[in-house]
């Protein structure tokens, strides 16, 4: 006999949300977010599609779950180096999380997630800054900007690198041919790197951008308003 716990031979395994949100991002992987539907993530579970609705009223709290779970264990990323070292290794690890998933920065775009890694990893950031000595308004902004320039950047990378079905042209070569050199001479001088394919580059090149902007920000030569908080482990 099994236990209540287990399901007998031949049933499917009990749903939960934690089974349910994994399931729907290994779907995401295989069919990409268009074709990502509630109906067919209950298929994939052999669960009627009623039972979803327990754990998730719309398609869009199951986004926001599936977000929050991308961001799994992003909080514990730790470099050596200043302020700026660490605050660029968390915002490169959020850009391998939403990149490890099939249109994952799609799917984070617009939630609000509150959960703990969501929470934690902004946590972390704020706590980078305010040890540099970030002011509470800098530090908050600068959290939505390191977060909104990677999901904005890793959007583009992810369209770039999964063009949509049935376009027979790569952007990349549609706008090689569209940038003519006698119309456009010095658009068309720097086409090979417009259309380079080597993203983490890019990234880097416009996070250090962020990164020399911040630095020109007045700041505190202390470790924050409240070193206790503050300080405690850096």
């Amino acid at each position: 006999m099994s236990s209540p716990s287990t399901p007998a031979r031949g049933r499917p395994a009990r749903l939960d949300r934690d089974r349910t949100v994994d399931t729907a991002l290994e779907l995401l992987d295989e069919v990409g977010l268009d074709a990502l539907t509630m109906r067919r993530l209950a298929d994939a579970m052999d669960v009627q599609a009623g039972a979803l609705y327990r754990y998730f009223a719309t398609k869009d709290d199951l986004l926001t779950a599936m977000a929050e779970r991308m961001l799994a264990g992003l909080a514990a990323t730790r470099t050596d180096g200043d302020w700026s070292e660490r605050l660029a290794a968390l915002a490169r690890a959020m850009r391998t999380a939403l990149l490890a998933r099939r249109d994952g920065a799609r799917v984070y775009a617009g939630t609000h997630a509150t959960g703990p890694h969501t929470l934690g990893f902004a946590e972390a950031v704020v706590g980078v800054l305010r040890t540099a000595g970030f002011g509470e308004e800098d530090a908050a902004r600068t959290l939505m900007a390191v977060v909104h320039f990677t999901i904005g950047h890793t959007l583009e990378e992810q369209a770039a690198l999964r063009p949509p079905e049935g376009e027979g042209v790569a952007d990349s070569e549609r706008l090689r041919r569209a940038a003519e050199p006698e119309r456009y001479p010095r658009l068309a001088a720097v086409l090979p790197t417009l259309v380079s394919g080597d993203f983490a580059v890019h990234f880097d090149f416009g996070l250090s951008l962020l990164l020399q902007g911040l630095r020109a920000l007045d700041r505190a030569p202390t470790c924050g308003d409240d070193p206790e908080i503050y300080c405690r482990g850096d």
